[in-house]
């Protein structure tokens, strides 16, 4: 996924499926050096990763 989707996705009201690993997480947010995002997988626990976005899938 590229910088921009990743933009779009966190201003958007919908419920996106973005997968990390073939696993469902949300997107907190973008990290200031445009390359790693922090997310948390969706679900009762909220450990928060942060993650290379090219390694993050819209479902």
């Amino acid at each position: 996924m590229n910088e921009n989707r990743i933009r779009q996705i966190l201003s958007s009201s919908a419920d996106i499926e973005v997968k990390y690993n073939g696993t469902s997480v949300w997107i907190d947010q973008l990290n200031e050096d445009g390359k790693t995002a922090t997310v948390h997988l969706r679900g009762p626990l909220e450990e928060r990763t942060i993650v290379e976005i090219h390694e993050l899938v819209e479902d």
